[in-house]
């Protein structure tokens, strides 16, 4: 599961819970009768062990030296259950109990987490007694020998913390004997001791402390060079490079600098409306999928949400990809035809590549580290053990994200990340198209035209041959890794906004003089395309009738990645030649440049919050779209804040080194909306800005990845 993105896996998840949610109403009542006679398990256990001696629980038969203890620790919990002492009753009473809304699919109680963990009970001089937080799962099919539609559900259990799992099991193993006559693996009930917790931590390995170091050196960087610019600089044109790479002053000023719409006609001011809401858009989507790991108390409601006309929004959310590809292809395009025009058709190949690298790998690697080993330091929760889903994935395979190529592997350690691969490949071979649209221009074009239509093509035969499908409810396995994720078969929004760029590089400051006619029916054309691909597919991807054949939903993913690359390109030549109207004054407004500018540490840092709330929650939750508003609007709020200390920390400094490595060059315009560098003139011309890729909803059923570099 850990190799797989992490929303996506979410959603395929839930989605197996939520296909059981609709059982026979005469086969529930004996099921759930029959599972509601363990309702109490803390007071069974507790009456159970009133009664009982430490050789009825077959522990003190082992020799082990932990079985030792963990007999001892259990002879102290029996004494102080029928002594009713206090430290003994707590243990008891952070047990949780069969769920409520086992029919409305909640398959968790979480019990008395922190309870059960700050447990410390002195017994003689050099031992103490700690609590032991496990989950108990619990089989309704294996406990009472029938088929049953009550799927799996998990309970809190709290022991002392010298009894492993297996001595935990052995304990469970007697009371069911007690209970139900039932023992051994028939019980249906077991411990995992992988998903048990104790209040001590790991040792810090050497990965965390030289994490906590990096990130200690670079504040003290920060603090010094910004008393420096603060103190002791008065004229900031005289600041020296090097205070200003680090000064938190000189790059929150520069992330915060709003310029006026049209102060400059060579700035395309649209792009920053169109990157923040393709960003929120891909918060959203990931926010949905990571909820499927909280403990909702009517997760089955999700089977009838998805059959509504809002989810469709959260389930397509995968177009936002496609945005942030149109827009990283027109600038990849336009940024460094412009150049070229002034250096004579000379391009820095080398130092494309190693700015790019600058500015992206410093944040994803710190991203990597982070992931792994702040999580845990930082926050805690019944769910939380084991870390993040890609904790696996990361441990084993973290140089896959930082060669760029892990959408091609199932070593995915940021679920996000994927798209990060892919825009790095796509602009590694943007010199090959760049020299061939300098140097035999319209002829060059045509080939990539040409290039697109076979992508598109190979997409087709790729879902047609193989009979793929990536709807939610239909989901077939590997559609994902071999549709969505492949460059190839997911580059053509890319090189649509590529031809557009070069587009507009041909017809830089010509005023294209359209009538009103034209003008309308662009605009509906767009919106046309733009509500299409969102609907489409929403009668045939309902529950009750998925009716979609192979034939249809290879035609709607293959035409959705044209179509919404043109209805992109639409708006955006529209608020450049002065049609956009009210689009263009809302996607223009000065007030997205900051978010703009923040956009890639914001789509790397948004999972981290997601999955950190979700597993740190103490109780069940309740899915509902206002619920979920409330929670992405949390994640959204806190990942800013921590993405602003990370910009501050990471990003601008690491970006803004790269001065040292060429002269000093005056920054284009456009450049400056699409880099994340504290400072323009820092900047480089040949390297325009797109690393906020969205991987929206990650599941391979749902095309909306979750994740974003921008969106996933």
């Amino acid at each position: 599961m850990t190799n797989k993105v992490l929303v996506f896996c979410f959603l395929l998840c839930g989605i197996v819970i939520i296909s059981a949610g609709n059982p026979n109403d005469e086969d529930v009542l004996p099921e759930f009768r029959n599972v509601r006679q363990l309702r109490n398990l803390g007071i069974e256990f507790a009456e159970y062990f009133r009664n009982i001696s430490l050789e009825d629980l077959g522990i003190s038969q082992l020799l082990g030296v932990e079985d030792l203890l963990c007999a001892a620790d259990m002879t102290a919990l029996i004494t102080g259950l029928r002594s009713a002492e206090y430290w003994a009753l707590k243990m008891i009473d952070a047990w949780g109990s069969i769920p409520s809304g086992l029919l409305t699919g909640n398959s968790y109680d979480l019990g008395n987490f922190d309870e059960c963990l700050n447990i410390r009970k002195q017994i003689g001089q050099v031992r103490t007694i700690q609590g032991k937080y496990c989950f108990l799962s619990v089989s309704p099919a294996k406990l009472l020998g029938i088929e049953t539609s009550l799927g799996t559900f998990r309970t809190a259990t709290c022991f002392p913390a010298s009894c492993s799992a297996v001595h935990m099991n052995a304990v469970m193993d007697q009371l069911m004997t007690k209970l139900l006559n039932v023992s051994g693996s028939s019980s249906g009930m077991s411990i995992s001791e992988g998903s048990c917790q104790t209040r001590e931590s790991e040792p810090l390995d050497g990965l965390t402390i030289f994490m906590i170091v990096m990130l200690a050196v670079m504040s003290c960087l920060v603090v010094f060079a910004t008393l420096w610019d603060y103190f002791l600089v008065k004229d900031q044109a005289q600041l020296a490079s090097i205070v200003k790479i680090f000064s938190a002053r000189a790059n929150s000023r520069a992330l915060f600098r709003v310029v006026q719409s049209h102060s400059n006609p060579n700035v395309i001011d649209c792009l920053h409306g169109i990157r923040c809401l393709s960003l929120i858009w891909v918060i959203t989507c990931h926010q949905y999928s990571a909820s499927l790991i909280s403990p909702h108390i009517n997760l089955f409601s999700a089977a009838t949400w998805l059959e509504q006309p809002f989810a469709s929004f959260i389930l397509h959310g995968f177009i936002a990809v496609d945005s942030f590809l149109v827009i990283g292809g027109f600038l990849v395009a336009l940024i460094p035809l412009r150049l070229m025009d002034k250096t004579k058709g000379k391009l820095n190949v080398p130092m494309m590549y190693l700015h790019r690298i600058i500015r992206i790998a410093p944040l994803l690697a710190m991203a990597i580290v982070i992931h792994m080993k702040l999580m845990p330091l930082i926050s805690d929760g019944p769910l939380f053990k084991g870390g993040y889903l890609g904790n696996a994935a990361c441990r084993s395979g973290w140089y896959w994200t930082l060669l760029f190529v892990n959408n091609y592997t199932d070593a995915k350690c940021l679920g996000q990340s994927w798209y990060l691969s892919m825009d790095m490949q796509l602009y590694i071979i943007s010199p090959i198209f760049l020299i061939s649209l300098y140097k035999w221009g319209k002829k060059a074009a045509a080939g990539i035209f040409i290039l697109i239509l076979s992508l598109a093509a190979c997409l087709f035969a790729t879902m047609m041959v193989n009979n793929y499908s990536l709807m939610v409810t239909n989901a077939t396995p590997g559609a994902t890794e071999a549709a969505y994720y492949a460059t190839h078969t997911h580059a053509t929004p890319w090189l649509i906004g590529f031809l557009f760029g070069y587009f507009l590089h041909l017809s830089r400051g010509k005023k294209f003089q359209l009538s009103w006619v034209s003008v309308w029916s662009g605009w509906i054309l767009c919106l046309a395309m733009i509500f299409t691909s969102l609907f489409a597919l929403y009668p045939p991807s309902k529950w009750s009738d998925p009716s979609a054949s192979t034939l249809a939903e290879t035609s709607y993913y293959t035409f959705t990645r044209l179509g919404w690359a043109l209805a992109l390109c639409w708006v955006i030549f529209a608020c450049v030649q002065g049609y956009g109207g009210l689009a263009n004054s809302f996607l223009s407004s000065p007030l997205w440049q900051p978010l703009s500018r923040l956009s890639y540490s914001v789509f790397i840092w948004h999972m981290f919050f997601m999955e950190m709330n979700a597993r740190s929650t103490r109780t069940n939750t309740y899915f509902s779209d206002y619920q979920m508003m409330l929670n992405i609007w949390s994640t959204f709020g806190f990942t800013v804040l921590f993405s602003y200390a990370m910009h501050l920390l990471i990003e601008a400094p690491f970006g803004g080194l790269d001065i040292f490595l060429r002269p000093k060059a005056k920054s284009s315009p456009i450049e400056n909306q699409t880099t994340p560098l504290a400072d323009k003139e820092l900047r480089d011309p040949e390297e325009p800005r797109d690393p906020e890729v969205p991987e929206v909803p990650d599941v391979p059923k749902v095309p909306v990845e979750p994740t974003t570099s921008t969106l996933d």
